[in-house]
């Protein structure tokens, strides 16, 4: 199994589109799904075909009719079992890179049905390639081959790259594609996040895989960078980390990494430089400065249209108006900014931080539940970095649980995403995701239950580790 089996799939996943007359596209609810739909939306915009474009959680799936001539699911539908929905004229292309529930040579009780998954030809669906890179291997049996970038950002915004600190597998075609056609520039750099839009003593404040002395603390980025010799200013401009010379990187990464191996055991000390230095990939005809520059600030973007129900900005401006929808996309972000600091100060105020033997939680009945993984993502600066910060919302049918780590605990061989999906299961509910941000849906009434579950299985882990 591998590239000449995928690429007879991909084949025929081509003839599939192109003997179809109207085409639905479900795709998932973040920037690698929103962005797979993207692409699909450009190569049927370009092939001349009618078809729209439904964007939606994964617990929605089993709600899909396969009305359309061709139904295409992308980052997702491996996961779920489709195939009970089919009828004797149901045609499916599933395009995802999740565990899937069927066999590769799954055979259809009806209807035409073809799945496309790395794992099914020997590749991690976690780090070789996303949802929205498959969506481009299938552009590209088309031709459409300056579609390459989007399906880069898809697995930026999957962080498929955490791991290694670069790209990996097709991951990589990818790239070579997306710079071969002029369209990213790849180079080692610094990985703290905000390289062009935030100012030197914001990047270094929210830093947050580890609590470092200079976490959500100014005073202290301001008096080691100027220890350091580095500017703060240019002129009346606040400097960027894109704005450093080679070697102010240097003294940066060293006083970094310095801090870092006071702060963590022995054991995380060979993996800290990727915390700090690793590829970056930017979109050469963006302006510096914009959040369109680099790819891991484009794709917050994206998710923050995505969580504030704006997915359709986020398809408009990855399909390629960011000069006209710029005003729109920062009156989002600006919102978004906004509830996430109210929201965070009113969790720090209420003091709704749990602690357990090996995770901490919050329970925020208020919290719009679109962010919740966001706010315990940022509650981690401010709480232990060993142990994971889970955050529970409510939905109408239960409760939305998210999960989010430091990538130190990944690099440590843990990957919580199948930890979430096995204690999920357990109390009735569905879940998964990435070795360091996934998340589930469980019964409300199985809240500590879960929370229990989650506690031993996390120990058994490292124990077993």
């Amino acid at each position: 199994m591998g590239m000449d089996e995928l690429r007879l799939a991909l084949r025929r996943a081509r003839e599939m589109v192109e003997s179809s007359e109207t085409v639905t596209v479900y795709s998932h609810t973040d920037c690698d799904g929103i962005t797979a739909a993207t692409v699909l939306s450009k190569v049927l915009e370009r092939l001349d075909m009618d078809h729209e474009v439904r964007i939606i959680n994964i617990n929605e799936v089993p709600e899909v009719e396969l009305s359309s001539d061709l139904t295409i699911f992308s980052d997702l539908g491996s996961g779920q079992r489709v195939h009970e929905n089919l009828k004797s004229n149901s045609r499916v292309l599933i395009l995802d890179h999740h565990p899937p529930v069927r066999k590769m040579n799954f055979t259809a009780p009806s209807g035409d049905f073809l799945e496309i998954n790395p794992i099914f030809y020997g590749m991690d669906g976690s780090t070789h390639v996303s949802g929205g890179g498959l969506t481009y291997l299938l552009a590209r049996e088309f031709g459409y081959r300056d579609l390459s970038w989007m399906g880069l950002l898809a697995a930026v915004g999957d962080m498929q790259n955490i791991t290694l600190g670069k790209m990996e597998g097709l991951n990589r075609d990818i790239l070579q594609d997306s710079v071969s056609e002029g369209q990213i520039e790849c180079q080692s750099d610094l990985t703290i996040y905000g390289r062009h839009t935030r100012p030197l003593v914001n990047a270094l404040s929210y830093f947050g895989d580890v609590t470092l002395p200079t976490t959500n603390n100014t005073n202290e980025c301001i008096a080691r960078l100027k220890n350091l010799g580095i500017p703060l200013k240019n002129g009346e401009s606040q400097r960027k980390l894109c704005d450093l010379t080679d070697d102010e990187k240097r003294k940066l990464f060293n006083e970094i990494y310095r801090m870092m191996v006071s702060e963590v055991p022995e054991r995380y000390h060979r993996y800290l430089p990727r915390l700090i230095l690793g590829e970056v990939y930017e979109l050469s005809s963006e302006e510096r400065y914009t959040v369109f520059r680099d790819l891991s600030e484009f794709s917050t973007a994206v998710n923050a249209c995505n969580r504030n129900s704006r997915w359709k900005l986020a398809m408009e401006i990855i399909g390629g108006d960011r000069k006209g929808k710029r005003d729109e996309l920062e009156d989002v972000l600006r919102d978004h900014r906004t509830y996430l600091a109210v929201t965070l100060n009113e969790i720090m105020d209420e003091e709704l931080i749990r602690d357990m033997e090996n995770l901490q939680y919050f329970h925020a009945p208020g919290v719009n539940t679109a962010v919740v993984g966001t706010v315990a993502g940022m509650l981690l600066g401010y709480g232990d970095w060993r142990r994971p910060m889970i955050g529970l919302g409510e939905t109408a049918d239960g409760l939305k649980v998210s999960l989010r780590c430091s990538r130190l605990l990944a690099f440590d061989g843990i990957h919580f995403g199948s930890i979430m999906r096995r204690v999920a299961e357990k109390v009735g509910g569905s879940g998964g995701g990435h070795a360091t941000a996934c998340g589930a849906y469980i019964p409300s009434e199985r809240e500590r239950e879960f929370l229990e579950l989650l506690d031993r299985a996390i120990k058994n882990v490292k124990v077993n580790g």
